[in-house]
């Protein structure tokens, strides 16, 4: 019981604070689930015993929730059951949709998919990190199959703003996007320092029942560890040695630079009158600073609606959830799905439904 209350003060710990409590957050699942078995003991030996961590339990059920959803009974609202302007948002880091050398295939075989499975999306709103557009006249061979901000955009009826990174000699963009069915009344930009591929953006739009809602799409800092390397550290005595304190370094600055990023949003958010809905590439698990601030203000859908781990990782790091859909308390989640069947980055989109409960 000890146990889980430290390490639930070390989420609340920024790491540019003291960086060794990310280390004791990470451990709340171990020891929660330890907390639960402990209680299911002592439930059958010496049952008043059992009272102890079973409350406990039952005050961190929602913490147990970040990392392992549990609903088996839910049942999604069908439509028009609810009162309440729906919203269908999609989110997804579209890896820049495999432009790189070394992420294509054949015939560009992947991006393609990509690029028409989020096109034909019905999603009302689409927040891409790591976005990539080759806009008409880029001198390139393969502009057609990267003219995203009009596959996505103008051609499925929705408007974009496009947050710009980098325009390269060639005239290609990269940065992040948000595609929308709904008006744009305002937008804007926040940069944590230089404007990098780490940076938030956002949209105020005017829905159909005439509400104001704002939308914010964010990728925080990376920890630059390659996955080769994670594995060969966990592999063996001589991969940890030649890789631990190297791959230490750089999770410790990632997470430092993810925390004061984040504290740098919770900021805007406070300052928000409008209903939100956030849409992020965390870099970052739900046992962390990072999430626990995000936790603390609003709903996240996975934890809202989901059964399981929910993992948007596609690599071989299993079980790992670093995507991540929010929304304040005037939102009511309907459902959420993360999109397995996509496999063409090294992340899974993911698509919620959410009704506005407020007048």
């Amino acid at each position: 019981m000890l146990w889980v209350l430290a390490a639930i003060a070390c989420a609340q710990i920024p790491a540019y604070n003291f960086w060794p409590a990310i280390f004791g957050a990470l451990t709340l699942p171990v020891a929660l689930g330890l907390n639960l078995l402990a209680g299911m003991y002592w439930l059958l030996r010496r049952w008043p015993v059992a009272l102890l961590p079973l409350g406990l339990a039952a005050l961190t059920w929602p913490h147990f929730q970040r990392g392992l959803a549990v609903h088996p009974l839910r049942v999604a609202p069908a439509a028009g059951q609810h009162a309440g302007q729906v919203v269908k948002v999609l989110s997804a880091n579209v890896r820049i949709f495999n432009v790189y050398p070394q992420l294509r295939d054949a015939d560009l075989a992947s991006s393609r998919r990509m690029m028409r499975w989020v096109a034909e999306n019905p999603a009302d709103i689409v927040c891409l990190q790591e976005f990539y557009n080759e806009p008409v006249g880029t001198r390139s061979r393969d502009g057609d199959v990267f003219r995203s901000v009009d596959k996505i955009g103008r051609q499925a009826g929705r408007q974009v703003f496009l947050s710009k990174t980098l325009t390269n000699s060639a005239g290609a963009e990269f940065g992040m996007a948000i595609f929308t069915r709904f008006p744009i009344i305002a937008k804007g930009t926040i940069s944590f320092g230089k404007l990098t591929q780490n940076h938030a953006m956002w949209a105020d739009m005017r829905l159909p029942s005439q509400d104001t809602i704002r939308v914010y799409s964010f990728h925080l800092q990376s920890m630059s560890m390659e996955e080769k390397d994670i594995v060969d550290s966990y592999s063996s005595k001589a991969g940890l040695r030649q890789k631990g304190l190297g791959l230490l370094r750089r999770f410790k600055r990632g997470a430092m630079a993810r925390h004061w990023q984040v504290d740098t949003l919770v900021r805007r958010f406070e300052r928000c009158r409008y209903p939100m809905l956030l849409c992020a590439d965390l870099n970052d698990v739900p046992y962390s600073y990072s999430y626990d601030q995000l936790a603390d203000h609003f709903q996240n859908a996975w934890a809202s609606v989901g059964n399981g781990v929910g993992s948007t990782y596609n690599g071989r790091l299993p079980f790992v959830r670093i995507d991540n859909q929010f929304a304040s308390p005037e939102w009511a989640v309907d459902d959420y799905w993360v999109h397995y069947e996509i496999p063409y980055s090294d992340h899974f989109p993911s698509t919620a439904t959410y009704r506005l409960t407020t007048e």
